[in-house]
C-alpha cells in the first residue's frame, strides 16, 4: 500500500470509467502518480459521482461504492484495508459449535455443566408471581425459551455474530485503562437530569442479569442479513415493556472519540460540561445490544419497524442505558429503534 496520503485518497474516491479503462489496468505506480485519474468519481451502484466525499474505493479492484449503496452500509469509511463483495472472499459464516460446555465458557456462564440451561422450576414460580403482579411493575424482565435446546440456538448465534465481528462477550459496561474511569460515570453531571430507575424496577433488571448468569436467555437470535448485517429477531412472544438488553461495551470520553470510525457508539452520558460526555463503544467489548439495528427516522415505514425504545437511567448514581419493548412483539419480528432519539445527529436516511 502506499503513502499515507495516498492511502487516504485512494480510500475516499473513485475513479469514473474511461475509454482507456477498457484496456488492460494501468500499474498501481501510474495510479499513485497521476492525481487526475481520481479527480472525476462514481459509485459501481447507483453511477453517480455525487456525495464524494462518502465515496469508498476496494483497496483490490479500485473499484468505488458509496457508502450508504453498500449492502449493508456502512456509516463511516472503515479502518485498515476495505475489499468490495465482489474481490472479498465469500466464505460462509463460521458458525459456533453447538456444543454445551463451549457455550457455557465462550459467555462465562456461572453453573455446573450439568444443570446449565436447562428449566428450574423454581425460576417457573418466581416467573409467574411476576406475571400476576406484572400491572403494579413498570418494567417486565424477559422470559427465556423454556427449551434449552432452543436457549443453546440462541446463544450459540449470538456466538457467532460476537467471534466473526472480533467483540469479547461482555454483559456490563467495561472500564479499560486509558480510557473513561469508572467514577466518571455520575449520573448527577447529565445536563438536565436524567431519568431515575424505580427500586423495583432496578431489581427487575438484577434478576435479568442473574438470569443470564445462570444461562437463562433472552429469547433473541442473531441472524445475517445480506443488506442489513447482522440483525436481531424475537424468537417467541415479546411483551410490551419487556427488558431486552443493557448497552454494553468499553466506557469513554466523548471527547477521545470524536473522529471515530465506530459505527455503533451509544451515548452514556450527556454532560453539561461536554468534556464530561461519555459514550459506550462496543467494537472490542459487547453484548447483543451492538447487532440491534436502527430504523430510517426519515420514512413513515422505517418509523413503523420501530418496536424497542432506547432509555437512560440514573441506576445507584451511575448511567446505565436499556433496550426496552415499546409495543409488543411477534415470534420472527426483527428488533429495531431509532438511533437517534432526541440528537438527531446519527444519518439513518440510507438506513434499509
Amino acid at each position: 500500500m502506499a503513502a499515507a496520503k495516498s492511502l487516504k485518497r485512494r480510500r475516499t474516491r473513485a475513479p469514473r470509467p474511461t475509454m482507456s479503462s477498457m484496456s488492460p489496468r494501468h500499474s498501481h505506480e501510474e495510479d499513485e502518480e497521476s492525481e487526475g485519474d481520481y479527480s472525476d468519481v462514481y459509485c459501481e451502484e447507483c453511477g453517480s459521482g455525487d456525495a464524494a466525499d462518502e465515496l469508498l474505493l476496494c483497496d483490490k479492484c479500485d473499484r468505488g461504492f458509496h457508502l450508504f449503496c453498500l449492502k449493508p452500509i456502512l456509516v463511516a469509511v472503515p479502518k485498515g484495508s476495505w475489499f468490495c463483495q465482489s474481490c472479498s472472499e465469500q466464505k460462509k459464516l463460521k458458525k459456533f459449535p453447538l456444543i454445551q460446555t463451549k457455550i457455557i465458557d465462550f459467555f462465562r456462564i456461572q453453573r455446573s455443566s450439568e444443570s446449565a440451561l436447562k428449566p428450574s422450576k423454581d425460576n417457573k414460580k418466581r416467573r409467574k408471581c411476576l406475571v400476576i403482579s406484572k400491572k403494579k411493575r413498570r418494567l417486565l424482565p424477559f422470559n427465556p425459551s423454556e427449551d434449552h435446546e432452543r436457549r443453546l440456538h440462541q446463544m450459540a448465534s449470538l456466538a457467532t455474530a460476537l467471534t466473526t465481528t472480533g467483540t469479547e462477550f461482555c454483559n456490563d459496561l467495561t472500564y479499560m485503562p486509558g480510557m473513561a474511569p469508572r467514577s466518571a460515570n455520575c449520573a448527577a453531571l447529565e445536563g438536565g437530569g436524567m431519568q431515575v430507575l424505580s427500586r423495583e424496577d432496578a431489581e427487575t433488571l438484577k434478576m435479568c442479569k442473574t438470569m443470564m448468569g445462570r444461562g437463562e436467555w433472552p429469547p433473541l437470535m442473531v441472524v445475517f442479513d445480506p443488506k442489513e448485517g447482522f440483525t436481531v429477531e424475537a424468537d417467541r412472544f415479546i411483551k410490551d415493556l419487556t427488558i431486552i438488553t443493557e448497552y454494553t461495551g468499553d466506557v469513554d470520553y466523548l471527547s477521545n472519540r470524536e473522529h471515530d470510525e465506530g459505527d455503533s457508539m451509544m451515548t452514556l452520558l450527556s454532560a453539561s460540561d461536554p468534556s464530561k460526555s461519555l459514550v459506550i463503544c462496543p467494537d472490542k467489548h459487547g453484548n447483543i445490544a451492538r447487532f440491534i439495528n436502527g430504523i430510517n427516522n426519515h420514512t413513515l415505514e422505517g418509523k413503523k419497524k420501530q418496536n424497542l425504545k432506547c432509555v437512560r437511567y440514573n441506576v445507584d448514581g451511575e448511567c446505565r442505558v436499556l433496550l426496552i419493548a415499546n409495543r409488543d412483539i411477534t415470534k420472527g419480528e426483527r428488533l429495531y429503534y431509532d438511533y437517534n432519539g432526541l440528537e438527531h445527529e446519527y444519518p439513518t436516511h440510507h438506513f434499509v
